[in-house]
């Protein structure tokens, strides 16, 4: 008796995606490490929480709402794997000890408050606070994700970097991230959170220009509170070498349905909204960061 074929093997695809303009006209990269939706089998097989409570520490549909990035000229990466897999807004090992089932490196950074939450590198726990894994991982795994996920995405981010200052002779990163919402808020929350380490990854100037397009278009900006950028905004940011990088944080209900991951009926005037702020940025003149 012919026996079934074996079921087809999983084909990841690669660890990000570089959507490149015809010609770069801006000295602008966008990025969205949070976005990914691509969720192994093998880490599903692993993890203790259904797909749509892994879903919920996404950034869900920011590639997208940044789609306009190479039409209006500026070059836009995106992570296809998940946050809670393996977080680039990390730095690279900032590991839990917690949760491995052996010791680690003594190079290992265990003690940042990033770990000490749950939400380093590998992810302990979801925003919920909920536990990730069914049982505790190998230091091998985890040092895997690291080198087939989180460098090739810096390796790409850094060489994106690289050719817009080489080009223009300077580069404004614009981090993109979701933040979500906050029911205890009690004063009206805002739309836009733009972080620039309080004024040390960004010329003030540039921040001011989001700023001001944003609010141009009726949505409420804060700068710095509570996002004031994570680890790719502190370690690209450097204006002395003529890099800038700031985060911008978007606020999810304006946008999608939380509880189901869904896109609403905001997603649509909210993208055109940011390709606004996009064309904005392709006709202003960066000659302030060089």
């Amino acid at each position: 008796m012919d026996l079934p074929p074996p079921p087809p093997a999983e084909i990841a695809p690669p660890p990000f995606r570089v959507v490149r303009p015809e010609r770069q006209v801006m000295p602008v990269v966008f990025a969205s490490p949070h976005s990914g939706t691509h969720y192994s089998a093998a880490f599903l097989a692993e993890a203790r929480l259904d797909p749509l409570s892994l879903r919920r520490s996404e950034d869900s549909f920011v590639d997208e709402l940044f789609a306009a990035a190479a039409e209006h000229g500026a070059p836009l990466l995106a992570a296809t794997f998940p946050r809670v897999f393996c977080d680039v807004n990390r730095e690279p090992w900032e590991l839990d000890p917690g949760m491995f089932d052996g010791p680690l490196p003594a190079w290992v950074n265990s003690a940042s408050p990033r770990v000490g939450a749950g939400l380093g590198t590998i992810a302990r726990v979801v925003a919920t606070g909920e536990p990730v894994y069914r049982h505790k991982l190998s230091f091998a795994a985890a040092e895997a994700r690291i080198r087939t996920y989180w460098q090739p995405y810096h390796a790409a981010l850094a060489a994106l970097i690289a050719e817009t200052r080489a080009s223009f002779g300077c580069c404004l990163l614009l981090d993109c991230h979701s933040m979500p919402t906050h029911p205890a808020t009690s004063s009206p929350p805002a739309d836009f959170v733009l972080g620039d380490a309080h004024g040390t990854s960004c010329a003030p100037r540039a921040t001011r220009l989001v700023e001001e397009a944003l609010s141009g278009m009726g949505y409420r900006v804060r700068r710095n509170d509570p996002y004031a950028g994570g680890y790719v905004t502190r370690h690209y940011g450097v204006p002395r070498e003529r890099v800038h990088a700031l985060q911008i944080e978007i606020a999810r209900r304006l946008y999608m349905d939380e509880a189901r991951v869904e896109r609403a009926p905001g997603i649509g005037p909210l993208q055109r909204d940011l390709g606004r702020l996009i064309a904005r940025l392709a006709q202003a003149d960066f000659g302030f960061l060089a």
